[in-house]
């Protein structure tokens, strides 16, 4: 697997005007349309073999940092406008062949919750434009790494 590493300070600065609506909705409920409705949780197939995507087939993410059921990116600063939680205010939906079961979610602000598999919480990248597109990437000014995700509940790399 290759692994791609790169200063996040850096992309943030190129691409500073594209992350500014991100930085407004997360403020105001969630990066993501999800928080509306319920999101779907699907499994689809990219160069790392198959991994769980949302509703758009975007890439979904867990942080090493965090613990179970615990979101720790929503600690450090920026860290969300970078790597939107996956929010929703209803229940999320299993796609085919994954687990209902390893579904949930947490409290991150208000109403407004984050979805989680197999007790990880999950993100989406804030500079992925396209469909399952696959970044394992050492982020080390959030204190950990990101990895895909998984039907198992495991990380991908």
């Amino acid at each position: 697997m290759k692994r791609i590493r790169f200063l996040l300070v850096g992309a943030l600065t190129l691409a500073g005007s594209a992350l500014a609506p991100v930085t407004v909705a997360a403020q105001s409920g969630g990066v993501n349309a999800s928080a509306a409705g319920a999101p779907t949780i699907k499994l689809e197939q990219t160069s790392l073999g198959e991994i769980l995507v949302d509703s758009s087939g975007h890439t979904l993410y867990l942080f090493t940092r965090d613990r179970h059921d615990e979101d720790r990116c929503a600690k450090v600063s920026g860290c969300l406008e970078t790597w939107p939680a996956l929010t929703t205010t209803r229940k999320p939906v299993a796609g085919a062949h994954v687990r209902a079961s390893l579904l949930g979610t947490i409290k991150l602000y208000g109403r407004v919750r984050q979805v989680t598999y197999a007790g990880h919480p999950l993100y989406t990248y804030a500079l992925d434009f396209t469909r399952r597109s696959t970044f394992n990437i050492d982020a080390d000014e959030y204190g950990g790494e990101w990895f895909a995700i998984n039907a198992a509940g495991e990380e991908v790399d």
